[in-house]
């Protein structure tokens, strides 16, 4: 008996040595699952609504103003608010208050000679308002109007024709996605919805600041001749976007990922257009299954009266102080090039910010310039702050600092390595630091701790690319505790643009998840 059980202590070690051993470039990681998410109706944080069939005193619930002296008439009908004239009518339904982040759906019907409706944002005393509608002639879309007004004066009256064929249309679904500095608009019939304009609007007015989104509203606007338009629903939300990028795994301070309520939890880009136009998304997935849940929204206040957009994330959970700490990327500069450049951004809140939408307080800390995809972790062991990132010098490239602190005086310590790089992380494997990156080598390159030497590359039997795409995409690998079907997990996005965005378009991608072992 003693010999069997020396002999089964020395398999046991050896096996265990052997697992401690295996470097991250040995796992084998098998795509499980892919998923791409547009405006998913699963994947939504409901705001506000307006459903006609649950109106009981439509007067107060959705009060209406009216711009011209024939109203028409207005009635409940067959689950829908009909708006209906022989003449000329023109009138707002309040629905909601305001998010510059939110995305707004409107499912309508209409029946007119000349008809224009969408949504209006204004103030309630009308004396600043942002008009984005469709236009349509004898049932077609011809185009798409941005008016801003202030006191009445028109600031701004921009017209976007539909540069595709004549849509002939009597209802479908209108979705007004705000970014912040500016707006995708789509039409969607019976499949995805279909870009049919764009528009820049901070320079005329700027729906990010504090004051404006804490008193504007939101309402149905309407403008019709000789006819009819109906609402069968209009609703506000925090919404998933056109795609899902940028993926990190939320941490504590020491890097270890956050299992909570079983469940991993990511930061995540929210995509509709370019830059600065993404939003900081959370959100959370069982390690077992493929079940991923929208979480959250988080915005950043720097202190100037603003509410930012920035994004690529990294979040983590600092317990000796706690605090929800983090570092993000400041790519809401773009909306103001003149005055503010790109750089990282410390960020904190005492309230947890993984739910329903969150304000985070951001502040610079010295590290300006093309710089992006920060990950910061204390190293117990050197008792440093150290944080990973790409520098854009000929080409993005992976480097590391380091620092006393967590918010300020970092100094790089190694790097930059030879390689392009995207969505630098640090994780443990088998209790080991490691560094890992996206290329567009058509590569996801693994590099040693802290010295970013190159180890090799990790190995997928799918990758999220194909023979022709982008391929720099986030590794995200984590190592999950003992007891788990699959030791290692990987969570990343491919790099395929959403359809008919015109100019700069960063609206990539769908989400891939693979087991490692």
């Amino acid at each position: 008996m003693k010999i069997w059980f020396i002999l089964y202590l020395l398999c046991y070690s050896f096996h265990s040595n052997l697992y401690a051993q295996t470097p991250p470039s040995a796992i084998n990681f098998s795509r499980q699952a892919v998923e791409r998410f547009v405006f998913d109706h699963r994947h939504t944080l409901p705001l506000a609504k307006l459903d006609p069939a649950k109106i009981v005193g439509m007067e107060t619930m959705h009060p209406v103003t009216h711009y011209q002296a024939d109203k028409g008439s207005i009635k409940l009908n067959q689950q829908q608010i009909q708006f209906a004239t022989t003449a000329h009518a023109e009138s707002s339904i309040w629905f909601a208050g305001f998010n510059p982040f939110a995305s707004y759906l409107l499912d309508f019907t209409f029946n007119a000679k000349n008809a224009s409706f969408g949504f209006e944002f204004s103030n309630p005393e009308k004396t600043e308002q942002f008009f984005v509608s469709l236009l349509t002639q004898e049932q077609e879309i011809k185009g798409v109007q941005f008016s801003i007004k202030n006191n009445q004066k028109v600031l701004v009256d921009s017209i976007q024709k539909v540069t595709n064929e004549a849509v002939k249309i009597f209802e479908g679904k209108l979705i007004v996605q705000l970014l912040g500095s500016g707006v995708v608009v789509y039409l969607q019939e019976n499949d995805l919805p279909k870009v049919i304009a764009q528009f820049n609007f901070n320079q005329f007015l700027e729906l990010r600041s504090k004051q404006r989104i804490q008193k504007f509203q939101s309402n149905v606007y309407n403008k019709i001749e000789n006819g009819e338009f109906a609402i069968k629903s209009a609703e506000s939300i925090l919404s998933t976007g056109t795609g899902l990028a940028d993926i990190r795994a939320i941490t504590y301070e020491n890097g270890e990922p956050i299992l909570d309520q079983g469940r991993v939890w990511y930061t995540m880009t929210s995509r509709g257009w370019g830059l600065p136009h993404p939003i900081q998304a959370v959100m959370s997935m069982s390690p077992t299954i493929f079940d991923l849940k929208l979480e959250g929204i988080i915005v950043f206040d720097q202190g100037d009266g603003l509410w930012r957009n920035e994004v690529a994330s990294h979040l983590f959970y600092d317990r000796k102080e706690q605090l929800w700490k983090g570092i993000t990327t400041g790519f809401s500069a773009y909306a103001n090039p003149k005055k503010e450049k790109k750089q990282l951004l410390t960020i904190e809140s005492k309230k947890d910010p993984r739910f329903g939408f969150s304000i985070m307080k951001s502040s610079p800390f010295g590290i300006i310039g093309d710089i992006e995809d920060p990950h910061l972790l204390f190293d117990e062991d050197a008792k440093k702050w150290r944080l990973l990132t790409c520098e854009n010098k000929d080409g993005y490239k992976a480097i590391l600092l380091e620092s006393d602190f967590w918010n300020k005086e970092f100094k790089t310590i190694a790097g930059p390595v030879p390689y392009n790089s995207t969505g630098t992380s640090m994780q443990r494997i088998n209790g080991k630091l490691y560094c890992f990156s996206g290329s567009s080598d058509r590569k996801i390159y693994i590099y040693s701790y802290p010295d970013l030497k190159l180890l090799g590359q990790l190995m997928m039997d799918l990758p999220p690319w194909d023979e022709t795409s982008n391929t720099r995409v986030w590794p995200n690998v984590i190592e999950l505790p003992e007891g788990y079907p699959n030791r290692y997990l990987a969570l990343m996005m491919d790099r395929h643009n959403y359809p008919g965005i015109q100019g700069p378009n960063w609206t990539y991608g769908a989400l891939y998840l693979y087991y490692g072992n």
